[in-house]
Formats: C-alpha cells, sequence, structure tokens
C-alpha cells in the first residue's frame, strides 16, 4: 500500500496535540484573567491585560471548536468543548468591557444598608 503526500500547506495534526493546546490555552487565560485586579492598578496595563485576554479566550474558543470537530474528548467528555468555546466568546467579550467600577448592577450595596437606615 502507497501513501500519497498530502498537498502542501496540509497536515494532520493528532487530537491529543489539540487537547493539550486547548487546556493549556484554558489555563494561560484563566491565570491573566485571575491578575486582572493588579493589572488594573495602570490603565495602560489594564488595556494591555484586557486585549490579552480576549484574544486568548478566542484562540481558546477556537481549539475547543477544533477539538470538538476533530472527535477529542476535553476532561473525558465529547460534550464539553464546544458549550465551553461558546462559553469563552462571551468572556472574551465581557473582558473587553471597561466599567471602571462604576454600578452596573443597580441593586442594594449590602454595605450600606444598615448606615440608610441609622441616618
Amino acid at each position: 500500500m502507497v501513501e500519497e503526500p498530502l498537498p502542501i500547506g496540509m497536515f494532520m495534526v493528532e487530537v491529543d496535540v489539540i487537547e493539550v493546546l486547548a487546556q493549556s490555552m484554558c489555563f494561560i487565560s484563566l491565570t491573566a484573567f485571575i491578575f486582572i485586579a493588579t493589572f488594573s492598578r495602570s490603565e495602560k496595563l489594564e488595556l494591555v491585560a484586557q486585549n490579552f485576554i480576549m484574544f486568548s479566550l478566542l484562540i481558546t474558543a477556537g481549539l475547543l471548536w477544533w477539538l470538538s470537530s476533530s472527535g477529542g474528548e476535553l476532561w473525558g467528555s465529547n460534550y464539553l468543548p464546544k458549550p465551553l468555546s461558546v462559553l469563552c466568546v462571551i468572556v472574551a467579550i465581557a473582558a473587553r468591557l471597561n466599567i471602571k467600577g462604576h454600578n452596573v448592577s443597580f441593586g442594594a450595596n449590602p454595605h450600606s444598608i444598615g448606615k440608610k437606615e441609622d441616618e
């Protein structure tokens, strides 16, 4: 049996490699998201961190979708990659929101409830 070479630019990637890449990008994105409060001390650094988080989450979403399309599994589940990729896109959009401490929930502040009654 003779194996024909793939056309230039086309190559197969092992599903295990895609899984490791997806998990690594999830870890990088999560770590950057955890340290966003530290980065927010400087406006320029915060903007760089927001852009990094957004792009890393979009890359992660692409890798997760690719993993699912390749028939791979994430943590033993073949269902999990697609919903997680959609979640990554949503969090990437949210990472670009720059609310600068504004109250977006308009709910009751638990720290001011007792103070309003005392006044």
